[in-house]
């Protein structure tokens, strides 16, 4: 039987925008280099940044909230996987998954764990140290782990992220799937067409505004490291890249401090290879950062703080340097940009994690026969998951009811 994946997005592929965007595109190829049918459907606004899926043959449907029109669409589409780009799709969507489509693999891509990021942005707000009680504590934490329950399989991008579900909320590993960026390797031939030490300059930044902890970051790189790093070296630029930047960031712009703001990137590999050091100061935040592997793509050698750096490198020291104190980050980041030989040794670093840790042709395989794997005994599978069987039966009533009051709601108006 030929797999037919429907991929249920939150918003649309944006991989010049976000992480986010390129992690879906990395999956839809996976899916597609293994022949699998694939459709893209999604209820958002689709902005002139997204990627043309159709010229990738996938289908591309817009779906509506809150409608059984969704019904009549998944039991003509019969697909053999369902998999949700984030908690909150699978929140509006399962249910109707479920219902109408049962054997259908459930697979929850967790982009990074939401409930992490917000609970860190809040402990941060409140100048108190994170802890792991706060994270029992939150409301968010219970959506998004209640949705990883729900779900057949739930795609984890950090290890990070793995021992947390595993040691804190006690999860079942059978549920879980640690599955990094997908990316390929580099060989000499590409390293050797990198810009030299020499023929590089200036520090970048680059991450998407949309996202609460790049503008922290940069509003933290502008008030309390780059005059620093100017005390340093006085002729030097950082320039700030991303896309949607807000008004906020962009008054930070200023030519006579060489703090530089760029806005969106066409061609966000260009922008890092040119630099000879990328700044990520990322005071909160989960996952795996897209910025940090792509300035390792670049030969890019970074200077970030513990958590830009979690849950990335396995066994490999940093490419660069990781400080969470701000005057040491601004020697740190001055010393990486002046010393050559420093530099080199972190970029061959850079290349060794991505080989390593982001290797596409070693991970793919693993991760396609582990979906059969669980294809071939669903049933069982679901048996074994009780608490999960348990909150997908509990939690189709209430939404079903739930969906179904705003449905006739919206019909009257």
């Amino acid at each position: 039987m030929k797999q037919h994946i429907l991929i249920l997005g939150t918003v649309w592929v944006e991989p010049n925008s976000s992480a986010a965007g390129s992690r879906m595109l990395q999956l839809i190829e996976l899916f597609l280099n293994e022949n699998y049918k694939v459709t893209f459907a999604s209820t958002a606004q689709k902005s002139e940044k997204a990627t043309n899926l159709t010229s990738l043959h996938v289908d591309e449907v817009t779906i509506e909230l809150n409608s059984t029109s969704f019904d009549d669409f998944i039991i003509e589409l019969k697909p053999t996987i369902v998999l949700f780009d984030r908690f909150m799709t699978e929140e509006q969507f399962g249910w109707r998954v479920a219902e109408n489509c049962s054997n259908a693999l459930r697979i929850l891509d967790t982009e990074d764990l939401h409930f992490l990021r917000k609970v860190r942005h809040q402990q941060l707000k409140k100048g108190e140290d994170f802890t792991n009680e706060a994270l029992l504590k939150s409301n968010d934490t219970k959506r998004e782990i209640a949705s990883i329950l729900r779900c057949d399989l739930s795609l984890i991008i950090s290890t990070y992220e793995m021992d947390l579900l595993k040691s804190v909320f006690k999860i079942d590993a059978n549920i879980l799937y640690y599955l990094p960026f997908l990316l390929d390797k580099i060989d000499e031939h590409q390293s050797k067409k990198w810009k030299t030490f020499e023929q590089r300059e200036h520090f970048v930044f680059i991450g998407n505004f949309f996202h609460k902890p790049n503008v922290d970051a940069v509003i933290t790189l502008k008030n309390a490291i780059w005059s620093e790093i100017r005390e340093y070296l006085p002729k030097a630029e950082v320039h700030i890249y991303g896309a949607y930047v807000n008004q906020q960031i962009q008054e930070l712009h200023n030519k006579k401090e060489g703090f530089i703001v760029k806005g969106f990137a066409e061609n966000s590999t260009e922008v890092i290879e040119n630099a000879r050091v990328l700044l990520a100061p990322l005071r909160f935040g989960a996952g795996i950062k897209g910025k940090l592997t792509e300035a390792m793509v670049c030969g890019t050698p970074s200077v970030t703080t513990t958590i830009g750096a979690e849950g990335m490198c396995d066994r490999f020291p940093w490419p660069g340097f990781v400080n969470d104190k701000f005057s040491d980050f601004a020697l740190m980041a001055a010393e990486l940009y002046r010393n050559k030989e420093m530099w080199q040794v972190s970029q061959e670093t850079g290349i060794n994690i991505i080989n390593y840790v982001f290797d596409k042709e070693k991970l793919s395989p693993v991760f396609i026969n582990r979906i059969i794997e669980i294809q071939d005994n669903l049933e069982n599978h679901r048996t074994q998951n009780f608490l999960g069987s348990l909150l997908q039966h509990q939690t189709l009533q209430a939404t079903k009811f739930m969906s179904k009051w705003i449905e006739v709601k919206n019909s009257h108006q």
